[in-house]
């Protein structure tokens, strides 16, 4: 659900891993990024994002497992 929220609104899906300062720091670029390359840094921020959900799921099955 999560990497499906990264397609759209890739700062919110950073914050709801737990990484609060990187979403703030995060949307504070991606919003003037989209306003001023009208959407050409989008997957940039996409892939940020992913990179950071399977990093925080990969965390939490090690500290589980």
């Amino acid at each position: 659900m999560n990497y499906v929220l990264a397609l759209f609104l890739p700062p919110l899906s950073i914050l709801l891993t737990g990484r609060i300062v990187v979403a703030i720091v995060t949307f504070f670029i991606w919003v003037p990024a989209i306003i001023f390359s009208g959407g050409l840094t989008h997957p940039m921020f996409i892939l940020l994002a992913w990179i950071l959900i399977f990093q925080a799921r990969e965390d939490r099955l090690r500290r589980e497992g």
